[in-house]
């Protein structure tokens, strides 16, 4: 086999398919600027460095479920308050991850609560997080179909593969004691093990109309404080404020 061949070959056994499409056209640039052969080197493990981590954070964010337009760029972060920018802004680096610490968005409908998350969440992923961002009513249907079929266990396990589990709109559709008891459960396994970043439109004082009963809610909301971040969003409704307006 000639030396081309040959080097193709083990490209493909390296599992190195960019340098493999790109190191012809990287000699080519050697030549015309003297590179020296460690500047090539490392100019060709650079890009491919550069494609697998392109590659795996669109992976990650295939695997998210997070909407790809709700991003930091297209948030209007001047309409939100300042100690939540401020929150923001620290919570970016993702440090808080490694703290296992919730993070807890309170506001109305409309007030840019998900879109926050959302955002946040890319951000992590962009970072080598890995995130998984589910409504709550999907979230508790799917775990109690789990726990019907004896398999809730492995459902709450598979999740514990998430650096971040956003769970949006807590009590935003009224679940049943059952569903509540499931979700309960991922929280206590999840305590100071993973973070959970939680949106709500309804402060913890109305949170016993979500689990039913008073132990559980006391029990459920001490486990989400006790490593968190709260985040309050009082400001209006952004989609009110461009709804049209009558003549």
């Amino acid at each position: 086999m000639e030396p081309k061949g040959e080097l193709v070959a083990y490209l493909k056994e390296l599992k190195a398919p960019t340098v493999r499409a790109c190191y012809e056209e990287v000699g080519r640039m050697a030549e015309r600027e003297s590179l020296s052969y460690a500047e090539y080197l490392r100019e060709l493990v650079e890009r491919e460095c550069l494609a697998r981590r392109m590659k795996r954070v669109d992976r990650l964010l295939k695997e998210s479920r997070l909407p790809r337009e709700k991003t930091f760029s297209t948030l209007e972060m001047n309409r939100l308050p300042p100690k939540a920018k401020q929150q923001i802004a620290a919570l970016r680096d993702g440090s808080f991850l490694d703290r296992k610490e919730n993070v807890l968005v309170f506001g109305a409908p409309g007030t840019g609560k998900t879109h926050v998350m959302c955002a946040l969440g890319q951000e992590l992923i962009r970072s080598g997080r890995r995130v998984y961002s589910t409504p709550c009513s999907l979230l508790v249907q799917d775990l109690l179909i789990a726990k019907q079929s004896l398999q809730l266990r492995k459902a709450i396990k598979r999740l514990s593969y998430y650096d971040a589990l956003i769970i949006d709109d807590l009590g935003y559709v009224q679940q049943s004691r059952e569903e509540m008891e499931v979700l309960f459960t991922l929280m206590a396994e999840r305590y100071e093990r993973g973070s959970i970043l939680l949106t709500s439109n309804l402060p913890f004082s109305k949170w016993e109309a979500i689990f039913k009963d008073p132990l559980t809610t006391a029990a459920a909301i001490d486990r989400l404080v006790h490593h968190s971040i709260i985040m309050e969003l009082n400001i209006s409704s952004y989609r009110m404020e461009h709804a049209p307006r009558k003549p």
